[in-house]
């Protein structure tokens, strides 16, 4: 029996295609996710033409762009990146299940990994102490993920 035990160290691999697509719905907060994503990718080592980054309008836009993406079959993994603030009406909750239930789908299929970066907060201030403050970086957090998520379809092979 094979045991996969975890670890802290960032698995490396090499000749990678990632895909971001990013939000523009809340840029301030979207782009200091995907800012923080490149950074953390080229500190592990991808280099920056294994990297394509598509923008779309806002969250429910980034199922379609990752189902597109995915079914293009060149990526290791795509990364989406979005930011929903909660208002006054449902609109939250609906633009949440949408995008939620959407990226599940998609990774069911198995062929490449989503990664979900899309913060879900209460307040803008939530959404900035996910960009480096007391809850991480997302950005980089979601960068690590897919890298750990390549690693590891490569290590079950097709």
């Amino acid at each position: 029996m094979s045991v996969n035990t975890p670890s802290s160290a960032l698995p490396e691999i090499d000749h990678v295609r990632i895909a971001i697509a990013v939000a523009e719905w809340n840029g301030a907060i979207t782009s200091r996710l995907l800012e923080g994503a490149l950074t953390s990718l080229a500190s592990s080592g991808v280099e920056a033409d294994e990297v394509d980054v598509f923008h779309v309008p806002g969250a429910v836009e980034l199922t379609y762009a990752a189902s597109r993406l995915v079914d293009k079959g060149i990526y290791d993994a795509v990364i989406v990146f979005g930011c929903v603030v909660r208002g006054d009406t449902p609109h939250f909750d609906y633009v949440c299940e949408s995008v939620t239930q959407g990226v599940t789908a998609i990774n069911s299929r198995g062929l490449a990994p989503v990664i979900f970066g899309v913060l879900t907060v209460n307040n803008e201030q939530q959404a900035f102490d996910r960009l480096g403050g007391p809850a991480g970086h997302k950005g980089v957090e979601a960068a690590e993920t897919a890298i750990r998520m390549i690693a590891f379809s490569r290590s079950v092979g097709k």
